[in-house]
């Protein structure tokens, strides 16, 4: 037997609203509480049980699960474009490190070398040319060896300009690498701020869904279901589709076929294969098998690639969903998306009416 079912709910989604209303990134999250817990059994001679949560309650908790996941999609999305940052920082910093690295070579031969055209002009030194001109017993000789000098005069300059000019270089290869340096402290300390906001949403929601009972949590599932296919009808009554017969390119069709091989697999938040995925990891992942690279997150993928109307869909294209951009999923045709959905989900096939569609965007255009 069960107590208090329905103010159980309740409190659930009470506990989640102290953390859900905080959905600007970056801000901080009120402590949710600890966990609400049920009371024991009661003994037969109780009160009667209180009746188990109407529709009314599930689907504002379906509701608070929904947002609390597409901020941990926000929050993931952000950690995956700073995991991107890092990386192409990562690589121009040590490009930087080598550039430095061979300047001061190059700086320590050209020194040497100056010193050593320095300590032959000393050496050649005294007398000025007049003077040598007349004490010479061979005019022409001294006329070449003047020539020769002259040249090596000029040698000496081109040699003092490439010293400054490595210099130069070096102090700015030097302040490059500093910037960049701070570039990529600023970006690890986002990236660990996106980390801990997706850490904190998704263990908000799995808070709010273990407080519910078995019965409640497929009633909950049926819920979900009815409203996607409410959403996929509406969808495809608009008659969207209706002109959309367009065929997957080569690579297109390549990209659908790795998606939908990944079907099964775990999400999981950050990553992009091969034993699990987040929407953005399968969608970048089947479309670098193709051969194509694109944009690591949803959002870059919707600032980035090419834009088409929803009515030209054809496999292969990506649609991001809702107006942040923070899901993404590949057309596959039939009115049908491959993609991966949530924490505690699978990569899987879904209507691609099912949820706000913010475009589409076309990686092969």
């Amino acid at each position: 037997m069960r107590t208090g079912k329905r103010g159980l709910v309740a409190l659930g989604v009470s506990v989640v609203c102290a953390v859900t209303v905080l959905a600007v990134p970056g801000t901080a999250f009120a402590d949710p509480g600890p966990s609400p817990t049920r009371a024991a059994s009661p003994s037969p001679s109780a009160a009667p049980t209180a009746p188990a949560a109407t529709d009314g309650e599930l689907e504002a908790v379906r509701a608070r699960l929904d947002r609390l996941y597409r901020q941990a999609a926000v929050a993931a999305d952000e950690y995956n474009a700073a995991e991107e940052k890092a990386e192409k920082q990562s690589a121009e910093l040590s490009a930087l490190t080598e550039k430095i690295a061979d300047g001061q070579r190059e700086l320590a031969e050209l020194r040497q070398r100056a010193g050593a055209a320095a300590r032959a002009q000393y050496r050649a030194g005294g007398l000025p040319d007049e003077a040598r001109l007349m004490l010479s017993e061979n005019p022409g000789q001294f006329l070449d060896g003047t020539g020769r000098v002259l040249q090596g005069q000029r040698a000496a300059k081109g040699l003092l300009a490439r010293l400054a000019r490595t210099q130069q270089d070096l102090k700015t290869y030097a302040a490059d690498a500093s910037a960049q340096w701070t570039r990529l402290e600023a970006n690890r300390k986002a990236k660990a701020a996106a980390r801990k906001r997706t850490e904190q949403r998704i263990a908000a929601a799995e808070k709010l869904e273990s407080a519910l009972e078995k019965e409640e949590k497929e009633r909950l599932a049926a819920l979900e279901r009815q409203a996607a296919e409410e959403a996929q009808s509406a969808w495809l009554d608009t008659g969207v589709l209706d002109k959309a017969a367009g065929r997957a390119t080569e690579r297109g069709a390549k990209a659908v076929a790795y998606a939908t091989a990944q079907i099964g697999k775990p999400y999981v938040w950050g990553a992009e294969g091969p034993k699990s995925f987040d929407c953005s990891g399968l969608t970048s992942q089947a479309w670098a098998a193709a051969g194509r690279g694109i944009p690591r997150t949803s959002q870059e993928q919707w600032r980035q690639l090419p834009h088409i109307g929803t009515g030209e869909l054809r496999p292969g294209d990506l649609i991001i969903y809702f107006e942040d951009a923070s899901h993404v999923g590949m057309y596959v045709g039939d009115g049908r998306i491959v993609h991966a959905p949530r924490p505690g989900r699978t990569v899987t096939l879904a209507g691609a009416g099912t949820m706000p569609i913010l475009g589409v965007v076309r990686p092969d255009a």
